[in-house]
């Protein structure tokens, strides 16, 4: 009598027995609630929690030895006009908060959210796991026109002329890429990736053309630092434009969830449920060079946050982009904050550029994540 009850409907299962309710981490967190929340909505309001944390604690950070109370004195009395301007409105260490901390972890947050934002979108556009920001000769167009304005002064730009044409370059590329997978019949994403993968050759091939045949070891220099990737030329007026590029960027790629969640579906499976993918790929791709472009111009080539910020997010939280696009670009501001911290305090009274500090530890880390954690790359969103 005792064993048919507990073998009654709705007790546990026993003899060790795994319950059926049992999820991944990434189940939990994709369709899971947190107190009648949405899971992803708390990692949201998390991830804002700890990005506003991170940019409070980075502008503490730095070689100079300034303490907390003189760095928040400055900022309180920029921001609200607390304080005696004669000792805040100026001076070394309201320069050294103000012009030079401040507005490069500004840009990093700025950065690291189109990098990752952008990520997501290629990834999605290629329908490839492995894309980021660059595959597509994004960074070779850039590199391009950074080496022809410093080493050949090409550009009549004046102080701005390397990033703008950087930005050309980039959105040369771009359009050079739809053209040419347009050869042939319509554009595909294998296509769209080999394009890229070509142009990306040529482009990089001209660049080193230049750099051999320039004689000007200063100007080379300057063109070896700048594609290592540096948030060090920050400034506020620049920063205003770059924020508002990215923000618009995420907001608008918010608004095409579903038609990026198609797109991982494949080109047939959409067209069966009525939208054509062309047009929207080249739209989102022109889009996402124009944020890569604005990035470039203002801290260099930076590689790999595109593609390690939407790999972790997905692991967690599935590919439904209508989650994937926030939270990436959260995580992806995140990211870059900290490592300009390392960079700007690993070694005594130098910068390590950002761009080999994220390689050095970005690469090691995605091999890590490719040989222990297995998902799936598409399929219906959650």
């Amino acid at each position: 009598m005792g064993l048919r009850h507990k073998m009654q409907r709705g007790d546990k299962p026993v003899l060790g027995k795994r319950p059926s309710t049992d999820k991944t981490l990434s189940q939990r967190l994709t369709t899971g609630v947190f107190h009648g929340i949405p899971a992803y909505l708390c990692a949201v309001v998390l991830l804002l929690v700890v990005l506003v944390g991170s940019v409070l604690f980075a502008v503490t950070v730095g070689s100079a030895d300034l303490t907390v109370r003189q760095v928040y004195e400055v900022i309180l009395f920029e921001w609200f006009h607390i304080g005696d301007p004669a000792t805040l409105a100026q001076g070394a260490v309201h320069d050294i908060v103000w012009y030079i901390r401040l507005p490069r972890i500004v840009l990093g947050v700025a950065v690291g959210m189109g990098l990752a934002t952008v990520g997501v979108v290629m990834q999605a556009v290629v329908q490839n796991p492995l894309a980021d920001p660059y595959i597509l000769g994004i960074s070779s167009g850039a590199s391009l026109g950074a080496t022809a304005a410093i080493l050949l002064g090409i550009g009549a730009f004046g102080s701005n002329s390397v990033g703008v044409c950087a930005f050309l370059g980039a959105l040369g590329v771009s359009f050079a890429v739809i053209g040419l997978s347009h050869l042939g019949g319509r554009a595909t994403p294998v296509k769209l990736v080999l394009a890229g993968v070509a142009l990306s050759s040529v482009c990089s091939a001209i660049s080193n053309f230049i750099v051999y045949v320039a004689d000007d070891p200063g100007r080379f220099m300057t063109v070896t630092f700048w594609l290592m990737g540096s948030l060090a030329g920050a400034e506020w007026e620049s920063n205003g434009v770059i924020f508002l590029v990215v923000l618009l960027a995420i907001a608008f790629f918010l608004t095409q969830s579903r038609t990026l969640n198609l797109m991982l579906l494949g080109d047939d499976t959409a067209i069966t449920l009525g939208t054509n993918l062309r047009r929207y790929r080249q739209v989102y791709l022109v889009m996402a060079s124009l944020v890569v472009g604005f990035v470039v111009y203002a801290s260099g080539v930076i590689g790999f946050v595109g593609l390690m910020i939407p790999h972790v997010i997905r692991v967690l939280f599935g590919v439904d982009h209508r989650k994937l696009l926030p939270l990436s670009a959260l995580a992806g501001g995140i990211f870059l904050v900290w490592a300009d911290v390392v960079a700007r305090t690993i070694l005594p009274n130098a910068e390590l550029p950002i761009g080999i500090l994220i390689s050095i530890v970005g690469a090691p880390a995605f091999v890590l994540l490719l040989v222990k954690k297995t998902y799936q790359f598409g399929g219906r969103p959650s």
